[in-house]
């Protein structure tokens, strides 16, 4: 009797699992996930990915593409979502690309995502800069010259990211046109040179943002500062906006949150996913610590997936929460 009890109990487990199996939501379903070419994106989106799969989804390999082909692709249902749109700052490529009738954005993956320009502390120190309008000073601009043409040289922003139509409306609007060029080109490379300048006791000028790995190896306060701007300018559709923060500084670049964007009528079409979309939270604090592993030599694909493993393991409920909950709008 007792065998025949173990068994029946490891039938009724086994039928458990089977009819749980069977009614995964995403059964039959392909995700096409994109993200940009920024390998830091990585870690985020394959959190994603994960739960996804959970889900019962059948999830492909993340394709890298520019911002803009991947709001039109989303919008047009060639893939199916990405977990990197910035907000406000990608407001217009949002919209260009369709905008809410074409997009399901519910929920906050990360909040409080910053962004600004920043000197080497010594040089602040020294020479009483704290605002990036000082730069129209030549004798303070050639300071941060790299190349010898006598301009500050600021390290910017990747083509096609959006930040650099701000950087560049900046510089028109500060009257730093003369004195400030914005080197623009492969972030990583351009901020490499950047740390290796900085380390060499060399003055430097950067735009960077949060959450990536800069901040943790050159830390504001300890090794350099934030500069202020002397008023609020901003391009296109954010023309007229006030970066001003509740404590009255401004750095020129409002706070940012990252939402997950998808298709619409694919959300519409699949409610476990649209749930699990507008559920799940990553704190800034962690991708930031994971891209200092990346800087550091941890940035293979396998090494990317070990991090998203210790995520996991490291905050299972959370986890399972967002999957139970996901599941549970599907029915």
């Amino acid at each position: 009797m007792r065998s025949t009890g173990i068994w029946a109990l490891a039938l009724t487990s086994l039928l458990s699992t089977q009819t749980f199996a069977a009614e995964l939501p995403g059964k039959g379903v392909t995700v096409k996930p994109l993200q940009s070419t920024l390998a830091e994106e990585s870690f985020q989106t394959e959190l994603v990915n994960r739960a996804l799969v959970k889900l019962g989804y059948n999830v492909q390999p993340t394709d890298e593409v520019d911002y803009n082909v991947a709001y039109t692709s989303i919008a047009s249902g060639d893939a199916t979502y990405m977990a990197v749109n910035w907000d406000p700052l990608q407001t217009d490529m949002y919209n260009s690309a369709g905008g809410d009738s074409k997009f399901y954005r519910q929920g906050a993956y990360i909040t409080n995502a910053a962004q600004g320009y920043l000197i080497d502390k010594k040089t602040a120190d020294k020479y009483h800069i704290s605002d990036i309008s000082q730069l129209k000073d030549p004798k303070l601009a050639k300071l941060f010259d790299a190349d010898g043409d006598g301009k500050a040289d600021l390290a910017g922003c990747e083509p096609g990211w959006g930040c650099g139509n701000l950087i560049a409306t900046h510089i028109d609007a500060y009257g730093l046109s003369n004195t400030v060029t914005q080197n623009q080109g492969n972030y990583s490379a351009i901020i490499a040179d950047t740390l290796a300048r900085y380390k060499q006791g060399k003055p430097v000028l950067y735009f960077t943002w949060t959450p990536y790995w800069v901040s943790d190896v050159l830390v504001p306060g300890r090794d350099v500062v934030w500069l202020t701007v002397p008023f609020s300018a901003s391009p296109g559709s954010l023309k007229g906006q006030d970066t001003a923060l509740p404590n009255g500084k401004n750095y020129g670049f409002a706070v940012n949150n990252e939402h997950i964007v998808a298709n619409k009528p694919w959300a519409q079409a699949n409610p476990a996913a649209a749930k699990l979309f507008a559920i799940m939270k990553l704190p800034l604090a962690d991708v930031s610590a994971q891209n200092l592993r990346m800087h550091r030599g941890e940035n293979s694909a396998e090494d990317i997936q070990r991090h998203v493993d210790g995520w996991i393991k490291a905050h299972q409920a959370t986890f399972d929460g967002w999957v139970n909950t996901a599941a549970a709008a599907a029915k």
